[in-house]
């Protein structure tokens, strides 16, 4: 029963991770399931075993999405190593990593864009992001690196802004790199975070820069 139980938990994750590369590259519309069949090597059967439909498996895939977007959250506000800011930018690097090299993530990107899915935006990983950065903006205020007089809500509203920005001028998927999502997204973070820093945090800052970033091999891809 365990065995069966396994197989069946394996055949639903390989049909997710097939279902995502295709929404990512095809969109919702024009995705095929039999492509996502095809590379998920599972039968017709096993798919409508697990799913009812294409919608229900783009929600699947939106869904596993923000599972991960919410461990990315959770794992970086739990480092009290740092000070909120590294933290801050620790969170976003790994992001803009996601985005270049989990199909999942990139495929909920696809997704949430599409009409058939927009309404969807404030319910997956950017409100995930957005609660975390407000909470790592007032941890900031407080550690005296953002200055007293700074708005958390404001500083997250313009992050969030100018990320999403970026990643739509940096496509990973198309035509960019991870190295050209990462150095943009550092720099609109710098750039919205020096507007706000405290003199004696961008004195440290320009002296030793950031103390983190996220690595490839911390995500848990696997093969």
């Amino acid at each position: 029963m365990a065995r069966q139980q396994e197989r069946a938990r394996r055949t639903r994750a390989a049909i997710i991770k097939s279902a995502a590369v295709e929404f990512g590259k095809s969109g919702y519309a024009a995705a095929s399931l039999n492509r996502i069949l095809e590379g998920s090597r599972a039968t017709k059967g096993a798919m409508y075993f697990h799913f009812d439909s294409k919608e229900d498996l783009a929600r699947a895939v939106l869904d596993t999405a923000v599972e991960r977007y919410r461990a990315c959250a959770e794992r970086w506000l739990a480092r009290a190593d740092l000070g909120a800011l590294d933290v801050l930018h620790g969170m976003v690097d790994e992001i803009a990593l996601r985005l270049e090299h989990d199909t999942i993530v990139q495929a909920e990107y696809r997704l949430v864009i599409e009409p058939d899915f927009h309404r969807d935006v404030g319910n997956g990983g950017a409100r995930i992001v957005g609660r975390a950065t407000r909470v790592l903006a007032v941890r900031a205020i407080e550690g005296g690196q953002l200055r007293a007089d700074a708005d958390p809500d404001r500083f997250t509203r313009t992050l969030a802004a100018a990320l999403a920005g970026q990643r739509y001028l940096v496509d990973p998927i198309a035509n960019g790199t991870a190295a050209d999502l990462r150095a943009r997204f550092a720099e609109v973070l710098e750039v919205i975070v020096e507007s706000m820093a405290t003199p004696v945090w961008i004195q440290q800052f320009r002296a030793e820069g950031w103390r983190t970033h996220a690595r490839l091999d911390d995500l848990g891809l696997g093969a």
